[in-house]
This record gives C-alpha cells, structure tokens and sequence, in this order.
C-alpha cells in the first residue's frame, strides 16, 4: 500500500513545490513508482513537471467535484514511474465546493483510496495555507514533510501549523506523523541562515533531515522549462542536494533502491 505524504508549510516561497516534485522525480528515478497530487489552485507543480495546463485537461478540482473518475484525471510525466494529478487555478473554486459536502474534510481521502495500491509514494503539493484543501490531504496522509527556508521569519506560523496537524491527528487522522524537515534556500555563508537552522533543528531534533538544499540558480530556474532538476540539470549543486535527500528518504523508510550517480541519463517516456 502506497504511503502518502503532505508536503505542507503555510508560508509560502519557502520551497514546498520545489521539494515536493524534485523528491518525487529521484524517487521515481531510483525506481519507486510516484503520483504528485497538485493541490495548489497556483498549479506549480503541474507546470513543473511539464504538464501543460491546456483548454479541456482534466484536474484535481474535477475529481473533487464529482465530474471525472480517477483514471481520467492522472496525467503521465516524462519520467517513468511519475505521474501527476494537475491541477488549475479553478481549484481555487473546490475551498467553497467542499463546505457543504458530507464528511468534506475526508473527500480526498476517499478519492485516493482507489489508487493507493498502484504507486510507492503519494505527494501531496498543498497550497500554502491552512484551508480546507489542506485539511483534506492532512486527514488522507500518513506523514508531513515540511519545508522550512533557513531565514529569519522561518519559524513564524510554525506553532499554528503544527496545531492543525494535532488538531487533525486528534479529530480526523489519528495515524498522521511528520515525516520530516527540510532545509531549503540555506546558505552557509550566512551566520544567521546557520542561526536559524540549528533552531530548526533544536525544535524538530530528529526530524529534521540532514540534507538540506542550497540556494542555487539551476534550481529556480527548473520549474521555467518544464522540468525537475534530474532532467534540468542533473549535475547542479540543487540536485546533488535533491537526490541526497531522496536517499536519505528512502533510507529512514527502510526501502531498497536502485542507485544513480548524479550524470546519470536518465530514459524518458513519450507523453502526449
């Protein structure tokens, strides 16, 4: 059974999309089988795996309104074993869809259900607030990762955001843990930056991962061309970082893997 994960921080720009695709593409890499859900009406992820947000292409909102079934939403990426449900900025409609649904902090739970035999890893992309959206994918996740920029307002809305998530481990998700921390943006030339991350680690201790991901150019700019940054640039100082951390990951989660040095070619699939 495929385990599920949030990849959730109510502050945005700290790397949340950035982490979720690029983890999940080495993961598929190294032989996992991988489905991103874009829960971000912003649809960053979606655009970051390549997914072109054309006129007719099924989404998240889709599914979540009753519309489409599952098979007709998951879109293939260009890497094998990694798909993607999309999503648009019509999602942005499903926060006010939801209120009057029955159980509607369990929709997406339910909608997951179905496929969650067929893949490794479920990521789950949240967008970066506390809203019902989030509310659904924390109820439907087994674990959270959160991504933390080592910056000075890093820590600001932390205590809220691990108060819903006890609030819906105690109401709705008793089994729901995190996952994880991970240090994005970090620069070590900066006392504060190396300030902030040991507070990161002093409040999360264990949890934190000790791959952290670097400020790097070839990274930001990934997401413009389509691309995860194993395909982007395979042999840049993010993606060294990325797939560190997808060892890392799957180490913790006791996995066996298929090791890549990091210029490995990686075979691609045709997509329509």
């Amino acid at each position: 059974m495929g385990k599920i994960i949030s990849f959730t921080n109510q502050k945005g720009g700290v790397g949340k999309t950035t982490t979720c695709v690029n983890l999940s593409a080495y993961l598929a890499v190294m032989g996992q089988k991988v489905l991103i859900i874009d829960l971000d009406p912003q649809g960053n992820a979606t655009s970051g795996v390549g997914v072109e947000k054309r006129k007719g292409l099924k989404t998240i909102y889709d599914l979540i309104d009753g519309e489409s079934p599952i098979d007709e939403v998951i879109v293939p990426t260009m890497i094998d074993g990694l798909d993607i449900i999309p999503s648009t900025v019509d999602l942005a409609a499903a926060e006010i869809s939801l209120v009057s649904m029955p159980d509607r902090e369990k929709i997406l739970k339910s909608i997951l259900e179905s496929v969650r035999e067929s893949y490794d890893f479920i990521m789950i992309d949240c967008q970066p607030s506390l809203g019902l959206l989030t509310v659904n994918a924390l109820t439907a996740s087994d674990s959270v990762i959160i991504p933390m920029q080592c910056e000075f307002y890093a820590l600001d809305g932390l205590t809220q955001l691990m108060n819903t998530i006890r609030l819906v481990k105690f109401h709705l998700n008793p089994n729901i843990d995190v996952e994880g921390v991970v240090r994005t943006m970090k620069d070590n030339r900066s006392n504060l930056i190396n300030q902030v991350s040991q507070e990161i680690i002093k409040f999360f201790k264990s949890k934190v991962f000790n791959t952290y991901i670097p400020r790097n150019i070839r990274l930001a700019e990934a997401p413009s061309h389509g691309l995860p940054i194993v395909l982007y640039d395979p042999i840049s100082k993010g993606a060294e970082a990325y797939l560190s951390l997808a060892e890392e990951f799957l180490n913790r989660n006791k996995i066996k893997y298929k090791s890549i040095a990091k210029h490995t070619k990686i075979k691609l699939r045709e997509v329509k």
